[in-house]
This record gives structure tokens, sequence and C-alpha cells, in this order.
């Protein structure tokens, strides 16, 4: 089955939905990390989340959801696109007996959502991790920052990441109190939803079953891929960044200068002579980088 975003809504309710399916960006994300089993889950969870936002917030740009504490698991983040390219890590630096987020994250742990558009000024949005699950703090923040009723679904595990989630749209005085009754019998409808459907149905399937009696207008779906974006270019300009002192120094010290990418554990090992064709010193320039 491929990653997809999955976008629809209901023709005679203003009411929006969204279905993610990301098994093989999720496995992508915690290959080469051994995380503890809730982290997994966790990361599963906030990689289908970010991929929702993306939607939902409609913009052109990148996006970064990070959860941040001091409890054992300080931090986990999200980072994507438009384009649905989708990367993500997380730190662990105690024992994780529990999935819970407030346990995760000590009692003041908060939710950063980052927008940077192409166009336009960057947004950021912060909301408490006070409730045991990312499903439940991401509804508190669309409750808390745009006044518009969500719910997510999301699920994971050792193989598979998934949601689902409806949002009521904005409407007039005189809907809401019709709007509050349908978007209250679609809630209870895709509450119905079983992980297993969410891993091993295609989304036509999982949409049927849950609003077969509803008019729904399903949208061609998004592929959604895992990218990392980290590169030996990349790691040569951070070197750069740094000044000529300092990385000679480093290599005076270590003999290398080791770069490490935190989301996909890759190194880039730059020595003496591709320092110095960095700073185009040709006397030192002796290897080529590579």
């Amino acid at each position: 089955m491929k990653d997809l975003l999955n976008r629809y809504l209901f023709d005679n309710i203003p009411v929006r939905g969204e279905l993610v399916q990301a098994s093989n960006a999720y496995q992508e994300i915690i290959a080469n990390h051994n995380y503890p089993i809730p982290v997994q889950h966790l990361l599963g969870e906030l990689l289908v989340a970010t991929s929702m936002l993306t939607a939902l917030l409609k913009f052109e740009g990148t996006i970064a959801v990070q959860l941040q504490g001091d409890g054992p698991m300080p931090l986990a983040v999200v980072n994507g696109n438009d384009q649905q390219e989708l990367r993500g890590v997380a730190r662990v630096t105690g024992d994780i007996t529990t999935g819970d987020l407030v346990e995760l994250f000590g009692g003041k742990g908060y939710m950063v959502i980052s927008i940077t558009p192409k166009k336009g000024e960057r947004y950021q949005g912060i909301v408490a991790l006070d409730h045991p699950t990312l499903a439940q703090c991401l509804e508190a923040y669309f409750l808390q920052s745009e006044q518009l009723k969500t719910h997510f679904w999301l699920k994971a595990d050792h193989q598979h990441a998934a949601g689902i989630m409806i949002q009521a749209l904005p409407e007039d005085q005189d809907q809401i109190a019709a709007t509050n009754d349908d978007y209250s019998h679609l809630q209870q409808l895709t509450a119905t939803i079983k992980a297993e459907e969410l891993f091993e149905l295609t989304a036509n399937d999982i949409l049927n079953r849950l609003y077969h009696q509803e008019k729904i207008r399903i949208f061609e779906p998004q592929p959604l891929t895992y990218h990392c974006g980290c590169s030996r270019e990349r790691s040569a300009s951070a070197i750069i960044s740094i000044g000529r002192v300092e990385a000679e120094d480093v290599l005076a010290e270590q003999g290398n200068i080791e770069m490490h990418c935190d989301y996909c554990n890759t190194k880039y090992l730059f020595n003496t002579g591709d320092v110095a064709q960095l700073f185009n010193d040709p006397a030192k320039n002796d290897n080529q980088v590579h």
C-alpha cells in the first residue's frame, strides 16, 4: 500500500476530513534508531499528524511540529513541506515505560507548530502537552487557535502509521445548531475505526465503511515520502560557516571533522585536504572532497 494523504468533504454537512497512511515513511524514520516501542509509536503518530497539518493549514513552504519537555523524552519533531516530504527524530534521555505524553515530556511539556511559508511571515503556534495523547493535544490546539471542532484518531504499531481526522468548517450562526448534531454523528461514526482497518484497507474502503450513508467527495490523493535532505554539500557549508580557524582547530585535535545527521544517522567525514579545499587553500589541498 502506498503512503498517501487523502482529503474528503461531506456534500451536505460543513465538515471536511483527511486520511493518512504512511507505513514506508514511518519505517524510514525509525530505521537506524534504537527507539523504545512507545517512542516509535509516537513518532508514527506525529508523522501522520504533520502530514495532515500541511493540508489543513494550507500553505506553501515548510512545517515543523515539535514536542518538547523535561521528561525522559525531551524532544520529538517531524519536519515536512507542502509536497508531503517528511522526516522526524526523537531524543531519549531516560527510561521510557509509557506512551502517555504528560509522563514522556514532564509536567510542563508543550507542542510548537512552526510554519515557514515561501511567501509571507513565519507563523508559530504553541499548546501545552497536558493530555495523555497527541490526538487530544491537537484537538485542543485547533479549539484554542482556530475555534474549530476537530478530532483526530492516530494509530501506529511496529510496521504501520495511519490516522483519520474530521473538522467542522466555518459557518454562520444559523447553521451552528444543526451542524453540531451532524458533526457529533460523524464523530461517532469515525470513532468506530479500528487500527487494523487503517493499516490494511484502502482509503476508499475505509471511507465507504465509515460513511456509507453519507455523500462525500474524495479528492485526488497526494503521495507522501520520507526525505531527509542532509548531504555532504550541506555539511561542507556548515564547516565553512564556523570559519577556517575553528575548523583547523578541530582537525588538529581529532584528525577529521565528522558531521552527523540526527535524522538518518548518516556520517560525513572531512579530512585535512577536504577542509583545505573548502577554504580554497591550494597549498594544503592534496585531496579532493569526496
